[in-house]
């Protein structure tokens, strides 16, 4: 028996006619290698079919609890048909980038069928070079990005040659009948205020790092008295905010544009290796200096740092091997600051601050938030909360960094050469959202963002890469005389 967790069903709860909560990757592939150079949709719907068992959130469907008063239930889908899942669709002549993120776009906007498992692929033909993609996308609920990758790493193989997958070991999923699901039902209601209680008091000692919650009055005070009368630590407090104004925080459409490249780990690895900092901050500093240069595009530099959400799994800690383990962090990005260097140390100084507030909260706050509402009316409330939100403009985007294999993966004997993450956008964290994969030597970078709020999302990938350059001259010691 599998319930969704407070977390989880957040992601369904989140969603209406202009925001989708799946995340999604394409992958780059070379079919050479593939009987006939071609790798079609019959071999896609094949390799599901043998493997489908391996990753169950590609068999598990939803089952509501009725009149919504608990979180839905999965179980596996007796019906499940590999057919229904996999499309094939073909670009127009030259197929290049441009034309496969337009692509990716109109597939990443559309909304999951709730009825079956929640997942779709697309086996994209003809782009140049005699290239292939497949983009798959999957809704949050069922997966975190660390478990999109796992899910990912459960349909392909490690050589062109393949592999036989091992048989289904586990118990199918089944929820519990009518009678035990009310019953089970009405003891989380009776028990849902003491619970309540519960998580305020684990959350109230770390409000002051939340964004605008953090600078109410008396927040502060009480949340550092508190954490003292603990006994936890007492950090220097989060200076998270207000979020600056910019051209990407305001509602967005039903649309949404998609964008991507590539960067050679090495050369960030380099960075990370001579400034004596994690993989992690050279990503947020590139992004501020790439996000700097677009706001300047724009006529919209702030004068002030940008707010970011930056996801954080907690998949080791939780032990957890299905839904969401994660938690998020609130990054300030100096935008502001004209000098590389100076830039640079300003993120790495409010990185560790950042992270030092973090490990002290123990990141448990976002699933305690989560779970205060009872579910009866947890979905209505998180609309309201999102259609206030842009009025508040709490943070300005989300930017996320998930860690892949760094050996090549294969598909029925293609060999995938890029994979680039696609994820979510929303009223609250803005019309941008930026999210590097890192994969057999490289850091692929994947850009979702709102077409109308963000017309230039392509101009993202250039800045990144002009960003992670500037960020290598700063490593560069002038020769001795």
């Amino acid at each position: 028996m599998s319930q969704l967790t407070a977390v989880d069903a957040g992601f369904l709860n989140i969603e209406g006619d202009r925001t989708r909560a799946h995340i999604g990757g394409l992958g780059i592939i070379d079919t050479t290698l593939c009987p006939g150079g071609r790798l079609t949709r019959a071999d896609m719907v094949e390799l599901v079919r043998e493997r489908a068992h391996l990753a169950r959130p590609l068999r598990s469907r939803l089952v509501q609890v009725p009149f919504g008063l608990d979180h839905p239930y999965w179980e596996d889908d007796r019906d499940f048909d590999a057919e229904r899942h996999v499309h094939e669709v073909a670009l127009p002549y030259p197929g290049d980038d441009r034309q496969l993120g337009l692509e990716v776009a109109r597939i990443h906007e559309r909304p999951l069928d709730r009825r079956r498992p929640l997942w779709e692929l697309y086996l994209i033909q003809g782009l140049e070079g005699g290239r292939a993609a497949i983009y798959c996308k999957v809704h949050h609920a069922c997966v975190d990005g660390v478990l999109a990758a796992e899910t990912l790493a459960a349909l392909l193989d490690l050589s062109p040659e393949g592999n036989t997958p091992p048989p289904f070991a586990g118990e199918p999923l089944t929820p519990p009948g009518l009678v035990p699901m009310l019953t089970q039902s009405a003891r989380r209601v009776a028990l849902h205020p003491v619970r309540t209680a519960e998580a305020l008091a684990r959350t109230v000692p770390y409000l002051d790092q939340l964004p605008i919650v953090g600078h109410l009055p008396g927040v502060r005070e009480v949340s550092s008295a508190l954490r003292k009368a603990l006994g936890k630590e007492n950090p220097q407090p989060a200076e998270v905010g207000p979020a600056p104004r910019t051209p990407f925080n305001a509602p967005i459409s039903q649309h949404r544009a998609f964008a991507f490249g590539s960067l050679p780990l090495e050369d960030v690895k380099e960075v990370r290796r001579a400034l004596g900092v994690s993989v992690n901050d050279v990503v947020m500093a590139m992004c501020t200096g790439a996000l700097r240069q677009w706001l300047i595009d724009h006529d919209a530099l702030p004068d002030q740092p940008l707010i970011s959400v930056v996801p954080v799994s907690l998949r080791r800690r939780h032990g957890r091997d299905d839904g969401n383990a994660l938690s998020a962090m609130f990054a300030p990005l100096p935008v502001h600051i004209a000098d590389p260097e100076d830039r640079f140390y300003a993120v790495r100084g409010s990185m560790r601050g950042v992270k030092r507030r973090f490990a002290v909260s123990s990141g448990t706050w976002f699933e305690e938030l989560t779970g205060i509402l009872p579910p009866a009316v947890a979905g209505m409330a998180t609309k309201l909360v999102l259609s206030a939100v842009p009025a508040l403009n709490p943070v300005n985007l989300l930017i996320s960094n998930v860690p892949g294999p760094q050996q090549p993966l294969y598909a029925r004997g293609a060999r995938v050469l890029a994979y680039y993450p696609a994820s979510v956008i929303t009223d609250a964290t803005g019309g941008v959202n930026i999210t590097v994969f890192s994969y057999d030597g490289n850091l692929d970078i994947g850009i979702i963002a709102c077409p109308d709020l963000v017309p230039d999302s392509w101009n993202l990938v250039d800045y990144l890469r002009d960003s992670l350059s500037e960020l290598q001259k700063l490593t560069k010691v002038p020769a001795e005389v």
